[in-house]
């Protein structure tokens, strides 16, 4: 190896990052599947994927940076939910108590914000390395570009059937970033084997059967689509399936094997803050929009918006059965977004049928 590279690698590490890899900028080798994907509407309402020009970017990578020569592709980890008591839950979930569930990469600081400081710090160190400066393009899951196929590209690991990019030491609770440069650095070898084997267990426990057989899924029915991206009103009969959920979902990651002995315990950037894994539903549907944004100020749950998370929260009661949730649902249908008061409507619907312990068909 280069001593660019490995110096560059070096520092990567230094930064917090668990895995750093080289890929080039030639076409994605899983393109046809992206695009059959997309050919499919399985994108649901994320028009911005299907765009033209976003497309074409993905299908070349090098047209967002011509000068580019290298693509360092890097990964840091946040918390594996086993090794802070949060067990997975078999399919179909039910919620026991009024606590609600967030997906594990969102227990701590918002990776759009915490890693590109990492990224232009990396860059800078490159640059005064090679002793000239270089043309860049920094990404944290923010641009047009198939992130796990690089990162495959760039021996990190394999896609495996949860579409999960998985690692056979570091399991799959980590983030991806990227940074395009002009710097010529040796170029690491793909991850070629497939270790999922014939196992099926993400596709099994997944609340939704959102998995399908291509190593893609069908985000209309995903719960971490259906908790952020979906901006409206969830489908009803998907609803029950959601269990706990209030935002994203680590079923699938939960379950599988190669996540039972990781032993990272996550960045300390995304350590786990108070009453994020596990918020109180009650509570939490007496937020306000100004409540909302300063409890969950640079978290990634305000993605979801306050509005959504409501609707989520709403659900998420609706499914746990409990009766003494229905005095926030009564009040919730005399104020507040018509979004929030349909789905509170539903939920009061399912304790009052007592409806909400077990998850109905969801073909």
């Amino acid at each position: 190896m280069s001593s660019l590279t490995q110096a560059v690698k070096d520092e990567a590490h230094r930064l917090g990052f668990i895995l750093v890899g080289v890929t080039t900028p030639e076409p994605p080798l899983h393109w046809s599947t992206y695009e059959n994907w997309l050919a499919a509407g399985r994108h649901g309402e994320m028009a911005y994927l299907a765009r033209e020009e976003a497309q074409a970017r993905r299908r070349a990578p090098r047209t967002l940076l011509p000068p580019c020569k290298s693509i360092l592709v890097l990964a840091v980890p946040y918390p594996n939910p086993r090794l802070v008591g949060q067990e997975a839950v078999p399919a179909p979930l039910r919620v026991e108590r009024l606590g609600g569930q967030v997906a594990a990469y969102a227990w701590g600081g918002d990776y759009h914000l915490v890693l590109p400081g990492r990224l232009k710090a990396l860059v800078a160190f490159l640059e005064a390395r090679a002793g000239n400066p270089l043309f860049s393009r920094l990404y944290t899951d923010t641009g047009p570009i198939l992130e796990r196929d690089l990162a495959q590209r760039a021996g990190l690991g394999w896609i495996g059937k949860n579409t999960c990019l998985i690692h056979p030491r570091l399991g799959s609770y980590f983030l991806l970033a990227e940074i395009l440069i002009s710097a010529d650095l040796e170029i690491d070898a793909p991850f070629v084997p497939d270790r999922c084997g014939t196992c099926t267990r993400c596709i099994q426990a997944c609340p939704t059967a959102c998995i399908l057989p291509d190593r893609t899924l069908d985000a209309r029915r995903c719960i971490s689509y259906l908790t952020i991206e979906l901006k409206g009103a969830i489908p009803t009969a998907l609803r029950p399936a959601l269990g706990s959920w209030v935002f994203g979902c680590d079923v699938c990651q939960m379950v599988c094997p190669w996540n039972r002995f990781a032993a990272s315990g996550g960045d300390p950037a995304f350590a786990p803050r108070p009453a994020v894994p596990r918020p109180d539903l009650i509570a939490d549907l007496g937020l306000t929009l100004q409540d909302f944004n300063r409890r969950f100020k640079e978290s990634p749950v305000k993605r979801a918006r306050w509005r959504g998370y409501l609707r989520n929260l709403a659900v998420a009661l609706g499914n746990s059965g409990q009766q003494t949730a229905l005095p926030i649902l009564d009040a919730l249908l005399q104020t507040g977004d018509p979004l929030v008061q349909e789905h509170a409507r539903w939920a009061r619907g399912q304790i009052r049928a007592g409806a909400g312990a077990d998850s109905p068909s969801l073909g």
